[in-house]
């Protein structure tokens, strides 16, 4: 099969991908912020109302791209790794839009999306075979190790959703990620590398956000193939801070789009935190991710 159909459902954004296998190029996408992993602290489940936005969105992006929701192939992962009503809830979504999600584990995330930032950087002619990836999710947060062909990657359980719904307090909330920092400090030193030979890449909605802003660029008038490559440092990330603490929820929204606004704080601290892990002054932001990696292994086995 020369086209397939892709779905990533992460903890807060569902996206879809059409992707052609001959040629390695994106036919269409949709992306719609979902919330899957609105409450999830408190209750350990996936709501009823979240379901019914995944369902939905299932829907509308099955008309807008015209694509059968039971030949995709669909992708979910750390809230609903961790939901008790998992199993319950993907039997709904199979029944009422026929999309069969398989759950998978966070090394198998972190693979598949190695994958795609692979594939991406070799696209930006980018030339870099040490590097180490940041994907912030909703959830969790995945840091991959690479060196050639081979990686080492750990997925640490907390995410953008999951660290801004658990405190309303900045000093709690700091005084957590500097526990987070002190474990992913120890996962790169069992690495054994010498990071100044590694660079520094970030992908998912947060590196991808504030590399639109710094070009300049809007939720609305977001491009992609700009944003690929796009190099951020911490001055970047502490200029969008301030936006974000300077602005009205009406700017902030037209430059994170619905759904986001509450989420875009946490997951700078996060950006930041690893950056301060690693002692890196500047990071290569990538929007390919986990959907992109599903497509390009699936178009490799045939």
């Amino acid at each position: 099969m020369n086209k397939v159909t892709t779905i990533d459902l992460g903890s807060n954004s569902f996206r879809v991908l059409i992707y052609d296998c001959l040629n390695n190029e994106i036919i269409n996408e949709y992306n719609e912020v979902v919330g899957m992993a609105d409450g999830l602290n408190e209750t350990s489940t996936i709501s009823k109302e979240a379901q019914e936005r995944v369902i939905n969105a299932i829907n509308q992006s099955s008309i807008q791209l015209n694509y059968e929701p039971s030949e995709a192939i669909c992708v979910t992962t750390a809230a609903m790794r961790i939901a008790t009503n998992n199993s319950e809830v993907l039997k709904t979504f199979e029944k009422r839009t026929g999309a069969k999600f398989n759950i998978i584990d966070g090394k198998e995330e972190a693979r598949l999306t190695l994958l795609a930032v692979k594939y991406a950087l070799k696209r930006e002619k980018i030339n870099s075979s040490k590097f180490v990836l940041l994907d912030i999710g909703g959830g969790s947060t995945e840091i991959i190790v690479n060196d050639g062909d081979s990686y080492t990657s750990h997925s640490f359980n907390f995410g953008i959703v999951t660290l801004t719904q658990k405190y309303l307090e900045y000093e709690d909330l700091m005084e957590e990620l500097n526990s987070h920092k002190v474990d992913i400090k120890a996962f790169i030193d069992e690495s054994k590398i010498e990071l100044d030979d590694y660079t520094f890449v970030a992908t998912a909605g947060t590196p991808t956000t504030i590399a639109a802003i710094k070009l300049g660029q809007d939720f609305f008038h977001y491009d992609k193939n700009l944003v690929n490559g796009t190099v951020l440092n911490l001055n970047d990330l502490n200029e969008s801070l301030d936006i974000f603490r300077n602005s009205s929820q009406d700017i902030i929204t037209k430059l994170v789009g619905s759904g986001r606004v509450e989420f875009i704080e946490i997951g700078i601290y996060i950006y930041r935190a690893i950056f301060e892990v690693l002692g890196k002054n500047e990071s290569i932001v990538l929007d390919d991710g986990l959907r992109e990696g599903v497509a390009i292994n699936h178009c490799i086995l045939g």
